[in-house]
């Protein structure tokens, strides 16, 4: 068992999936901010029982949409994987958790991107980020 650091091979998966991860929030976050608006994704949530709907709307499509761009850039990943996890974990329960587990409805693939921001949390950016570069200015 290695008891160390991530090896560049492990750091360079760990960058593809914080990339991919990173595409599928920018992609969310700016459905919400750019077709549906503060104000359609209000109305959803206030139909789900998400209370202060239009302030979480703001605060939801925010965090998916300029923490997916973060993501693909591997800019401060751990600090924006938490507020995704949590944005994952209210929507499993608030959402998905009625649907059961499969698509189109249930949280299978809101579970899947809890799993991966808990592992970016954990993990950091990988092997090619700008965290790495901020990092190696810094030493």
């Amino acid at each position: 068992m290695k008891t160390g650091g991530i090896t560049p091979l492990q750091g360079w998966g760990i960058a593809i999936m914080r990339a991919v991860v990173g595409i599928v929030f920018l992609m969310h976050g700016g459905q919400k901010l750019f077709v549906w608006g503060f104000g359609g994704v209000a109305a959803f949530m206030g139909q789900v029982g998400i209370p202060a709907p239009m302030l979480a709307a703001v605060v939801v499509t925010l965090v998916e949409f300029v923490g997916g761009l973060a993501f693909l850039l591997g800019l401060f990943t751990r600090w924006f994987a938490i507020p995704l996890a949590i944005d994952m974990l209210v929507a499993i329960f608030a959402v998905h958790l009625r649907g059961g587990f499969f698509l189109p409805n249930g949280y299978e693939f809101a579970l899947t991107l809890l799993a991966a921001n808990m592992a970016l949390a954990w993990l950091g950016s990988g092997e090619v980020s700008v965290d790495n570069l901020l990092a190696g200015r810094q030493a």
